[in-house]
């Protein structure tokens, strides 16, 4: 069996979020299976130098982008035992960063229909092309529309991956002259609510739609999640399903990470401590082991469960015997709050503005706690990470917090749970997890057990091998 994994950013050549991890870990994981599987992306001009020294150009060929061709450069790399391809063209892809731009559609159109111009040039037909999140959305309406009976091109079946159905790819009608290319009979296929969707077309298109946790896969149909799509999904209901994302677990070992000050496993983690103790002193925190210490890494947006930490943060750390420490950046009026917060609280909350990786992991590895309160989570990678690290996971449950984290109440579970989007139910479950930590033979037990959950890519791979197994029997 072949696979092309489609995706606009992939580890370790380029990466904005969650999606590059995941076609930096699947396709190694399917390999590992024996399964030929490859990964095409945009060569990007923010890919390190020495990344770009080791690829190999291949051949060069042009793209239709509606009535006009694009010069694409074809090259090729091999990562973690996987071949990539990357596609060159300097208009598109000679930029900083990889989203943003005025002439995203354009970019991304020619990006995916240059994966199917491709293909006749790799000596590598796939048996399914599998793309991901709207930058790839076209690649299976153009298949269906202009590719599946041209020779060479036969019985590929296509997979389309949502990882966020917020961003869509949602456009003027302007783009199908002078963008798309699409023919008049064909163009109702992107038509939804007096726009271009590019997601909208995938999803009509495509052999199979996946999400990225199953409950993520249940609540997409319901309009509270849906960002306006929940019809088409509903009337193709019978494609969708949901598989939920692993992480890589060597790279995320607390008994290997160089990024973290004291390695530990499962089996002896009692060096968490000395990382915890260090994360105090390098945030500024008073050193004390007693204290339960709460980390948060997350982009500052409101789908992140914000709105609930205003309410009520500033009551539990003016009640409560805690510290925490805060990572990332984003919406104005969030980065404001925590500022406040630190400077109200110095001997009890630390923020970092921004996002940085090394010091990530030592929150991972240095908190006892983590909080995850989001409104809406596809499936999330940072609570599985934490498990991996020893900090138990505070969460809401929703989307893949709600199937990767069972709350300990009952004694087997591995986290702290709320359900409902109220930030007095989520206080209390912090409290409940205080409470949790101050009896310590039942900690250490917990600790342990979060720290054996078993989030590798290797079950999440076994589902997708299933997946393209069924879809190529149709």
């Amino acid at each position: 069996m072949k696979v092309l994994y489609v995706s606009s950013e992939a580890l370790p050549f380029m990466a904005s979020g969650g999606l590059a991890d995941v076609a930096g870990s699947l396709p190694k994981a399917l390999r590992k299976r024996l399964i030929g599987c490859r990964v095409v992306m945009p060569m990007y001009d923010g890919i390190k130098q020495e990344l770009k020294d080791k690829m190999t150009f291949l051949t060069s060929i042009t793209v239709p982008v509606a009535w006009r061709r694009q010069y694409c450069g074809i090259f090729e790399a091999k990562a973690n035992g996987v071949i990539y391809y990357l596609l060159d063209n300097q208009y598109y892809f000679k930029r900083d960063g990889i989203y943003g731009y005025y002439d995203d559609a354009e970019r991304f159109a020619f990006f995916a229909r240059a994966v199917l111009e491709m293909l006749p040039h790799i000596e590598f037909k796939p048996d399914i092309i599998h793309c991901n999140d709207w930058q790839s959305a076209l690649t299976p309406v153009y298949y269906s529309t202009m590719y599946a009976q041209a020779p060479g091109y036969e019985n590929i079946k296509t997979i389309f991956t949502i990882h966020n159905i917020q961003y869509q790819g949602v456009y003027g009608k302007e783009l199908i002259s002078e963008v798309l290319g699409l023919h008049p009979e064909d163009t109702s296929i992107v038509e939804y609510d007096g726009d271009v969707n590019f997601m909208k077309g995938a999803i009509e298109c495509a052999n199979r739609v996946t999400t990225v946790s199953p409950s993520y896969a249940n609540e997409i149909l319901d309009p509270w999640y849906s960002h306006g799509l929940d019809t088409i999904l509903r009337e193709r209901a019978w494609k969708l399903s949901g598989i939920l994302n692993g992480i890589d677990t060597e790279d995320y070992d607390p008994a290997t990470d160089k990024d973290i000050f004291a390695h530990y496993e499962a089996e002896n983690f009692s060096a968490k401590a000395e990382n915890k103790r260090a994360l105090q002193e390098l945030m500024g925190l008073p050193q004390r082991a007693d204290v339960p210490l709460m980390g948060m890494v997350s982009r500052l947006v409101g789908h992140k469960g914000l709105d609930l930490v205003k309410a009520v943060l500033d009551e539990l750390l003016s009640t409560a015997d805690v510290q925490m420490v805060v990572l990332g950046s984003g919406e104005w009026q969030y980065e404001e709050f925590f500022k406040a917060m630190a400077a109200k609280h110095p001997d009890k909350l630390a923020l970092k503005l921004g996002f940085v990786p090394s010091l990530s992991r030592k929150i991972y590895a240095g908190s006892d706690l983590f909080l995850m309160p989001s409104k809406s989570e596809p499936c999330g990678l940072s609570q599985m990470i934490a498990l991996r690290y020893g900090s138990i996971p505070i969460v809401r449950e929703t989307g893949g917090l709600r199937d990767s984290i069972r709350d300990s109440g009952d004694g087997e579970g591995n986290g702290f749970t709320f359900s409902n989007y109220n930030a007095h139910e989520m206080l209390y479950t912090i409290r409940r997890a205080l409470e949790g930590y101050a009896q310590p033979d039942g900690w250490k037990i917990l600790v342990k057990r979060a720290m054996e959950c078993d989030n590798s890519w290797g079950k999440s791979a076994n589902e997708y091998i299933r997946l393209y197994k069924d879809v190529l029997k149709d």
